[in-house]
């Protein structure tokens, strides 16, 4: 383990060489939120007060909890780094040494997302801050230990995801067109765009039972106290699930496109 704590650590001081990148763009990701919110204010002036089951503190809790889940989780450029070091052959290496690709690729994504979550606490802390009145606390201690450990596995499902699909570079030229693809389902059907259980109710329980809501929806719905008894367990039960199914296609995968893989040159 000695080796892959040593990852961690200049994955780290790698990341540190573009932290100012990192704090613009947490500080440039609040314009859209703020956008957000302002449309959410003025949708309640015009309603009865609730938007399915969320009043307008409720609605403005989600969109700054999505916010802290998305920085602690969302994948940062690990899967072009991952298709790059496969067309330009720098998988090689790891091929020769005890060392395991995914597991070092982890070490990355853990240490890149430290030092965005350290970047990120100025400007997203003072945004929350600004908010503080309309964010909710949860309903009690153990909801807030389960909503830690449901942003655990978003975090792993997101870069077991990213990481299957950085692995077509195995087999294909581009996988740019497949990662947008899959973003753009991430983005609507993981709960970023809005909440899910707004939506119909049999559309809302079909995609309860697709990996995406467990990316940022069901960890926010857990702190928020909407999933409680058995839709608890039951949804841990499908994240969990999810994640080992990714981590099992992503060790296929990966074994798959060791045979085909060439690399030539000095």
């Amino acid at each position: 383990m000695n080796k892959y704590w040593h990852v961690i650590k200049i994955g780290i001081q790698n990341t540190l060489v573009y932290r100012t990148n990192f704090l613009f763009r947490a500080g440039f990701s609040l314009v859209p939120l703020m956008a957000t919110i302002l449309l959410w204010r003025t949708i309640y002036a015009q309603s009865s007060g609730m938007v399915g089951s969320y009043t307008l503190d409720g609605m403005i809790s989600y969109y700054l909890l999505i916010t802290i889940v998305d920085a602690l989780t969302a994948v940062n450029e690990d899967d072009w780094q991952i298709a790059s070091d496969i067309k330009d052959g720098n998988i090689s290496q790891f091929l020769l040494k005890p060392i395991d690709y995914m597991s070092y690729r982890l070490c990355l994504f853990f240490s890149g997302r430290i030092v965005f979550t350290v970047l990120s606490v100025l400007p997203v802390g003072l945004f929350i801050f600004y908010w503080r009145e309309q964010l909710t606390a949860p309903p009690d201690l153990p909801t807030f230990g389960w909503f830690l450990i449901s942003t655990a596995l978003a975090g792993m499902l997101q870069f077991m995801m990213s990481f299957i699909m950085a692995l077509l570079a195995f087999w294909l030229l581009e996988v740019s067109t497949v990662i947008f693809i899959v973003f753009a389902f991430e983005y609507i059907a993981g709960g970023h765009l809005f909440p899910l259980n707004i939506l119909p109710a049999p559309l809302a329980q079909f995609l309860n039972y697709t990996p995406f809501p467990y990316q940022l929806f069901f960890p926010v719905s857990i702190y928020l106290g909407q999933a409680r008894g058995a839709d608890l367990w039951r949804g841990l039960a499908l994240q969990t699930a999810w994640v080992a199914i990714f981590y099992v296609l992503a060790r296929a995968v990966w074994n798959r496109g060791i045979r085909k893989y060439a690399a030539v040159g000095g």
